[in-house]
């Protein structure tokens, strides 16, 4: 039988699955859309991937209203891509347990949803499982409440076995994950741009391109990797770049030059790599480059937020950052609001910039955490310990 993650650790891509799973198109046009997958390709993906999962009944052609039908469109209805994915690894978590368990999903009480919520573990970097953290758990039994709803209100399942289930609190906030100083933001960048011109091959530009656009605007990854060339456009002077934005819906920024640059080098490279103009180069607006031994493999997909993830590593590790370990596309996100508010931008305006719908978010965990490190009471009181120290010594 298939096993399921729940969730990856620190990572902000949901792995849908292992084996069958993993190989249909699921991930790519449910989880990464908006790289020329329409609805009715999307819907067809979803399809493909329900028709996997274990435990529910056939599909019946003639009837409009069976469960796998309604997942599709559960799946389909009013969910961001990165929701899509989620809850759909977490339904097939759940539904590959009612198949070992010999249960039918549909009559699954209470007791089979605690049974199933204390098997909950997650899989480290390290490979090892571990238990699941109560996000996830209540991140997992959220969405299978949902899915439940869902066949309720068609009259596809008689109850919602996740209703009375004791959710678990969330865990104390941790420390917000560090930023990048500015200087080890300008070495990466150099080191990418430098590279770039060193090599000059399509995949070095595009590394500089996504690092450029990485740090000089805050984006989540997200909305770069859904990007397409034609999302770049021009507005009363600005070149601006149109971006899915969280909660689905298209927001816009401009690019600033030094993001610009890079970024033209790699379309400009890759449109002479493709044979045609650069107004007539089409497809995502970082694609993965062509292999170059095996023709099999031309390239032109979208990158996924583990190409990013990877290729930021492999960069800040060559530039010879101390945090290349732990380095992440939200470091570049933290770096940016953080940097702009040390240097006296308003927090409205940054705010703005990350796309935070709560200001309390802005305020809480970039202006806060960068108060709490350059006013922390620490150094005053090492002043005053440090001045009766040294008068000690004189004496």
């Amino acid at each position: 039988m298939t096993e399921y993650p729940a969730r990856l650790d620190g990572s902000e891509i949901d792995e849908i699955g292992r084996g069958e799973i993993a190989r249909t198109e699921v991930g790519r046009l449910a989880g990464e859309p908006r790289s020329g997958a329409n609805a009715l390709e999307v819907r067809a993906a979803l399809a493909d991937a329900v028709d996997l999962l274990p435990a529910l009944a056939p599909a019946d052609p003639t009837d409009r209203y069976t469960v796998r039908y309604l997942t599709v469109l559960w799946l389909e209805a009013d969910k961001t891509p990165h929701t899509r994915r989620a809850y759909y690894a977490d339904l097939a978590a759940w539904l590959t347990w009612c198949s070992r368990s010999g249960l039918d999903p549909l009559a699954a009480r209470r007791a089979d949803v605690d049974a199933f919520k204390a098997t909950i573990t997650v899989t480290g970097r390290d490979g090892l499982s571990r238990p699941a953290a109560p996000s996830t758990v209540a991140r997992m039994l959220a969405g299978l409440s949902s899915w439940y709803r869902y066949l309720e209100s068609n009259d596809a399942a008689d109850r919602n076995p996740v209703t009375a289930v004791t959710r678990p609190r969330a865990a104390a906030r941790s420390a917000p994950r560090s930023a990048l100083d500015e200087r080890a933001v300008a070495a990466l960048l150099d080191h990418a741009e430098h590279r770039a011109n060193r090599l000059g091959t399509e995949a070095a530009r595009r590394d500089a391109a996504l690092t450029g656009l990485l740090f000089y605007t805050g984006l989540r990854v997200s909305g770069i990797t859904t990007a397409t060339v034609r999302d770049l456009d021009q507005d009363a002077g600005h070149t601006i770049l149109r971006y899915l934005a969280k909660g689905g819906h298209r927001d816009f920024l401009p690019l600033p030059p030094p993001a610009l640059a890079p970024l033209h080098d790699y379309l400009e490279t890759r449109a002479h790599n493709r044979g045609v103009p650069r107004t007539r180069l089409t497809g995502p607006l970082l694609a993965t480059a062509p292999h170059p031994h095996d023709r099999s493999k031309p390239g032109g997909k979208p990158l996924t937020q583990r190409d990013v993830w990877q290729t930021l590593r492999r960069l800040a590790a060559q530039a010879g950052l101390t945090a290349a370990n732990s380095i992440s596309p939200h470091t570049a996100r933290r770096t940016a609001g953080t940097v702009l508010l040390a240097h006296g931008v308003p927090v409205q305006k940054v705010q703005d910039l990350l796309g935070h719908a709560d200001i309390r978010t802005t305020r809480d965990h970039y202006d806060a955490h960068r108060h709490k490190l350059d006013s922390s009471s620490v150094y005053t009181l090492a002043q005053i310990l440090g001045d009766h120290r040294h008068r000690g010594r004189q004496e």
